[in-house]
């Protein structure tokens, strides 16, 4: 391929790479816009000056009949002046073609003008009353007189439109000139309006380049000017605020995840070393092995929960929802911890409605064992649990409540409880230490949140803890019509809350 033919291939693909371009369409659609107004407007401009032109000459051959007959009306009539004096303006008018002739009653010319055009003269169809007649390049008009003077019936007045022609041919051409210039600077300025206009879509593009998942503080220029680019900006920049708020739970998670892993399994390993450093009886072997049973316990508790956030997390988390009783669920979740709330000395009650949600057997059954597991630990002997259950007035919604008279908590940390591997700083309990994972809580807020409700906390330190939950009710009259949807009917959400 020669230099010249690869120099056009390369502006061939440069032009076609630039027409795919939002500022070119837009040069293309402001150029076609104005063209077809600028033809627009010069088009009317145009039939407006042939318009006035037109109009003149009708006024001015509408004059010229009057003061005609106004001399036809004098009395005596000199006929010999009267030509002669008409003679004298076609004369004084010859560059307009301005002629005048008398027409007798039998429609024959009694007298025309020297310069009076033939096709004029031996024009013989019935002509209304001073109409403008046409003929070729000839305009005239005739008037009837009402009462024959010196046998002239009729006076035939009219001019030439050359003159008019040659006007309208410098507007045409003015009006090409005008074109031409609207035609090439049309895209040029659509051009240069279009780039003006997508410059700051350029600029939100080069910064979007630039955003990279370790610099998550960046964001989009905003220029203040309430525009739709900034509208899109505010909202790409609400995007990365939500992603990075995202993303920094997500390491947070997997940070704090890697330190409770690290520790056990820490443990886990020096426990063996020491033991294999030297002989031991079988009795430190079996010791050995049972606190790996007891750490590895607390391994699979962990990851268990970390699985748990993970998948109440996720985008598919409305797969696993189906029509379900919830104080069916909730009461075999008391029914559980009712030996060990009587262990401890504890009175646990419960006051339920029956009511239909769309849930998670498990998810939600996993939520009220953590909180009775957490109530029935830091309530002291002699304390008391009660669980509530209740539709709201308009029965969109029903509550779940699960109230202790244990210890507290501190309205500082109200909202902290909720947090990944968060731990009360002191002892809620004396003389026992905090346990856990700290996730507890967090796995309760993120499963209610994957089912559209709501969790809150009522505490104050020796007073007691309450946390109550919302979920959207689900009209229990429209289970058995829908069971054919695959979904559970009565008796099968309670059967799998049974389980």
């Amino acid at each position: 391929m020669s230099p010249f033919s690869l120099w056009i291939s390369e502006r061939w693909k440069a032009l076609q790479t630039a027409s795919q371009t939002l500022r070119f369409r837009l040069m293309v659609w402001n150029a076609i816009v104005v063209l077809l107004a600028a033809g627009a407007t010069l088009a009317g401009l145009r039939e407006g000056v042939r318009y006035a032109l037109y109009h003149e000459v009708d006024q001015l051959l509408a004059e010229d009949m009057r003061q005609i007959v106004l001399m036809l009306n004098e009395r005596p009539i000199d006929l010999a002046d009267m030509r002669q004096t008409l003679e004298q303006h076609a004369e004084g008018h010859l560059q307009h073609g301005w002629f005048v002739a008398f027409i007798g009653e039998q429609s024959d010319v009694i007298w025309a003008s020297a310069k009076a055009p033939d096709v004029a003269l031996r024009y013989a169809k019935q002509i209304p009353d001073s109409r403008p007649i046409e003929v070729g390049s000839i305009r005239f008009v005739q008037h009837q007189l009402g009462k024959p003077e010196e046998g002239i019936a009729s006076i035939r007045l009219g001019t030439s439109l050359r003159p008019i022609w040659d006007d309208l041919t410098r507007v045409d051409r003015q009006v090409l000139v005008a074109s031409g210039i609207v035609l090439l600077l049309a895209p040029l300025c659509g051009y240069w309006l279009a780039g003006r206009a997508t410059e700051p879509l350029s600029e939100m593009i080069r910064a979007s380049a630039r955003l990279r998942p370790s610099h998550l503080e960046e964001r989009l220029p905003w220029r203040g000017t309430g525009d739709e680019m900034d509208q899109l900006a505010a909202t790409i920049n609400g995007l990365l605020d939500r992603i990075a708020v995202h993303v920094s739970r997500k390491q947070d998670l997997l940070a704090n995840a890697a330190h409770e892993l690290r520790t056990p399994l820490a443990a886990i390993r020096s426990s063996i070393e020491v033991t294999l450093n030297e002989t031991r009886p079988v009795e430190d072997y079996q010791e050995l092995l049972g606190e790996l049973i007891e750490e590895n316990y607390h391994l699979e508790t962990l990851v268990n929960q970390l699985l748990l956030l993970s998948e109440t997390e996720s985008d598919r988390r409305y797969f696993h929802l189906h029509r379900m009783s919830l104080d069916h669920a909730v009461q075999r979740s008391v029914d559980m911890f009712r030996g060990a709330a009587e262990e401890n000395g504890l009175t646990l009650h419960s006051e339920m409605e029956s009511c239909w949600v769309r849930g998670n057997v498990e998810h939600l059954r996993q939520v009220v064992n953590n909180l009775l597991d957490n109530a029935i630990k830091f309530t002291p002997e002699g304390g008391r649990i009660d669980v509530l259950i209740e539709k709201s007035a308009d029965n969109s919604t029903v509550e779940l409540s699960i109230a202790d008279n244990g210890c507290g908590i501190r309205e500082e940390d109200h909202e902290k409880v909720f947090e990944r591997f968060y731990r009360g700083d002191r002892k809620r309990v004396p003389g026992e230490p905090t346990q856990g994972t700290g996730l507890g809580l967090s796995i309760c807020a993120a499963v209610i949140a994957s089912h559209d409700g709501s969790i809150r906390i009522e505490s104050a330190p020796d007073v007691g803890t309450t946390f109550r939950i919302t979920l959207p009710l689900f009209d229990a009259t429209t289970i058995e019509d829908s069971a054919s949807d695959g979904e559970l009917t009565v008796g099968e959400s309670a059967k799998q809350a049974a389980k």
